[in-house]
């Protein structure tokens, strides 16, 4: 009889069937007890009781379903027009089941399978092509899956925009009906679940209680890291803080240094540490070696008593951060990063010192993934209409919006990898999670200030009025871009999907002064954080003249690994003078006390 490791038959014996014994009966049935016994206990507890009512609540009442349809259509956009749609359909139809005889044809001739390797990452098991069941229901799927995207471009009536939000929304339909996401459609978990009897779904379902208790999903055995102990662990100093920020100082590692300083803005909607992960792969601790007197921001996560702070706060945070450098080493100006909307934020300030007639405090700015021109800002746009903010206020009810809610919105852009990846290991296969610090960064969720965040999705996102001279102010001061001629060196990631390479491009055409665009490979986050000592992905620079992004791939030189050494010759050429490392180049020593240990209190505040 064939086992477990067929891949014909994932079964092995059935633990029902024939051959069961009164011990497997009496395995299961205890099973099913404790299955039941958690799923009570939950029900009972608070958290529980707080889950139904909700649930009563969004579903009891019939007018509910009404609003599933209006909110599926972008604000002020009329319903489709489906008048062209039954000839439309009817044709997609008759292709549909053609492919599927054809398909069901093949597999019950044993043609089934292919010798092609998997691509997809869901059905790489040998089960999905070997068992002729299985291989009917990965085919099926990506069948209809395929039909569903496609009838979406055939309905008239809709707006590029509105399309690209209807073809989001039923992307996220097909990868959650995959059939891999469900135990009795995956035979790897019916594989599992013989070979453990059970035991990977009483797991698995003790996952699930546990995420749903803690309302996110988890990625990671969070007991695994401690801020300053394992992550986050390059010798510093908390030497300022104000109610919306500290300030860290890090410890020189050499005797000399460069004469300017660094000071690194990350973004506030995350955790500093994403630059400072582990001595490995952390800029920040690199940035030390190469003799950079290091300084970095590390925001508050907001609360009630943040409800009023808006982005004129942030940019005034800037602007004292810098202040404060400056003064403590006694220097004419500061090199600065700005991340993501940090980036966004600093080219605000820059605008503002630039108006201010104070643009010599900053010698330079890099920005990572930061965009300026949100108007091709990928598939966080489909997210930005008067319903959809209306709906992010309502959630923003006590000042703030909770983290949670943004790390949901991050991971549905990439759902198949960080929501349903996750279901299928976590919840299915029962299994533990694994000790990777960057998933415990990812899950350490910030607050937001809820008028700040409304006016950026507002002003930046839907309406895009940055990059409009005068359209926005801080204080009583206007914005203007134009007026930056601070060098720059922009990054992008060649597959970020957060700030798309082609919108960070854009800040190309909105600065005056001398730029130097790096377009990295890998994503948002890995295209950051990748130390030259991991040897991996590349970048590439173009010193021609470009107009566009394709312009510069076109004519660009590929360079294996880690864009940072490019960073840092860029930055050495705007001043290379050093200085000893002492006295107020060490943390505490200057006039600025040390308050604490880095990383700081603020990092650790939920």
């Amino acid at each position: 009889m064939n086992g477990p490791s067929d891949p014909s038959n994932p079964f092995g014996n059935n633990p029902f069937g024939q051959n069961a014994t009164l011990e497997d009966l009496q395995h299961w049935t205890q099973q099913i007890g404790r299955a039941q016994q958690l799923l009570l206990e939950f029900a009972l507890s608070p958290e529980g009781e707080a889950a139904g009512r909700s649930m009563v609540q969004q579903w009891a009442d019939p007018s509910k379903w009404t609003q599933i349809w209006e909110n599926a259509l972008p604000s002020g956009t009329p319903a489709p027009d489906m008048s062209a749609l039954p000839n439309q359909w009817m044709a997609g139809i008759s292709s549909f089941w053609q492919q599927n005889m054809a398909m069901w044809q093949g597999i019950a001739s044993g043609g089934g399978a292919s010798d092609a390797p998997e691509k997809d990452r869901r059905f790489t098991n040998d089960a999905w092509r070997a068992n002729p069941i299985f291989a009917f229901i990965r085919q099926s799927y990506a069948v209809i899956a395929d039909h569903l995207l496609a009838n979406v471009d055939k309905v008239d009536g809709l707006d590029e925009k509105s399309k690209a939000q209807w073809r989001f929304a039923t992307q996220n339909l097909v990868d959650a009906a995959s059939p891999s996401n469900f135990a009795l459609t995956n035979p790897e978990v019916l594989q599992r679940t013989i070979e453990t009897r059970g035991d990977n779904l009483i797991r698995g379902l003790e996952h699930m209680l546990h995420d749903l208790r803690q309302g996110q999903l988890t990625h990671v055995d969070k007991s695994k890291f401690t801020l300053g102990e394992n992550i986050a662990v390059t010798p510093g100093k908390v030497i300022y803080e104000t109610d919306l920020f500290q300030l860290i100082h890090y410890a020189p590692t050499s005797d000399n240094v460069l004469e300017t300083p660094l000071l690194i803005f990350p973004p506030w909607i995350n955790r500093f540490y994403i630059l400072d992960l582990n001595p490995q792969k952390s800029f920040i601790r690199w940035a030390v070696e190469q003799g950079i007197s290091t300084f970095i921001v590390s925001w508050k996560s907001a609360d009630a008593s943040m409800a009023d702070v808006v982005w004129d706060d942030y940019i005034a945070a800037q602007i004292d951060a810098i202040a404060t450098v400056r003064d403590l080493l006694g220097v004419e100006n500061v090199h600065t990063i700005g991340y993501c909307v940090a980036g966004t934020t600093l080219a605000a300030t820059l605008a503002i010192l630039a108006t201010q007639d104070a643009a010599q405090c900053v010698a330079s700015a890099t920005f990572f993934t930061a965009q300026v021109d949100f108007s091709e800002a990928g598939d966080l746009l489909l997210m930005v209409d008067d319903r959809q903010l209306a709906m992010i206020e309502q959630l923003s009810g006590d000042g703030f919006l909770d983290g949670r809610y943004m790390a949901a919105t991050f991971n549905s852009l990439r759902g198949r990898d960080l929501i349903w990846n996750y279901v299928v290991n976590n919840y299915l296969m029962g299994d533990d999670y694994p000790p990777f610090d960057l998933l415990y960064w990812n899950g350490d969720t910030t607050n937001l200030p809820a008028k700040w965040h409304q006016s950026y999705l507002r002003d930046l996102y839907r309406d895009n009025k940055l990059v409009v001279p005068g359209q926005m102010h801080a204080g009583s001061t206007p914005i203007d871009l134009t007026r930056i001629e601070t060098p720059a060196y922009i990054q992008a990631g060649r597959e970020d999907h957060i700030a798309p390479a082609n919108s960070v491009w854009k800040i190309m055409h909105h600065l005056r002064g001398p730029k130097r665009f790096v377009l990295a490979g890998s994503g948002h986050i890995a295209g950051v954080v990748n130390p030259p000592a991991a040897q991996k992905y590349q970048y590439w620079v173009n010193d021609a003249p470009c107009e566009t992004l394709d312009q510069f791939v076109a004519g660009a030189k590929e360079t294996k690994g880690s864009w940072w050494g490019d960073w840092l010759n860029w930055i050495k050429g705007h001043g290379d003078s050093m200085v000893a490392a002492k006295g107020a180049r060490i943390p505490g020593k200057g006039k600025l006390k040390a308050i604490e240990d880095a990383p700081g209190r603020y990092v650790k505040l939920r």
